[in-house]
């Protein structure tokens, strides 16, 4: 099952269930199951006391992802979201806000399904993964 949380902005996703079933198609074309996954859409200050408290890191970000699974190629996991830094990273590649929201879910699911974006290579390639996924609706 996925859900949508709001904590402290006016926000509501766009076509949630279309949006929901695309999140789906991700994860099942990665070979895992979905279990339970959260995303709670939030402010940039909502987020970075996230950050500070869990990670100790005292910085922005557009997203941070627990996982939560305790089972092989299973997801389940919480995605918080700033939709204040998606809104200033759309503007900011002159994209629209729909198509960066979008890339930050999948971005989401793929750090769940086991990709990592700390090296420059790996960061390429979860790009990569990211635009292939942003073809699918």
């Amino acid at each position: 099952m996925i859900q949508f949380f709001i904590e402290d902005v006016d926000f509501k996703v766009p076509q949630p269930r279309k949006t929901k079933s695309w999140l789906q198609s991700i994860i099942k074309a990665e070979g895992f199951m979905l279990n339970q996954l959260n995303y709670i859409f939030c402010s940039d200050e909502y987020l970075l006391n996230v950050n500070r408290q869990y990670l100790e890191h005292d910085f922005y970000t557009d997203i941070i992802t627990f996982d939560n699974s305790e089972e092989e190629a299973v997801v389940e996991g919480d995605i918080f979201i700033s939709i204040d830094r998606v809104k200033d990273n759309a503007q900011e590649l002159k994209k629209p806000f729909e198509e960066e929201l979008r890339r930050v879910l999948a971005h989401g699911i793929l750090h769940l399904v086991g990709y990592d974006d700390h090296e420059d290579e790996q960061e390429q390639e979860m790009r990569a993964k990211e635009d292939f996924y942003l073809t699918i609706s």
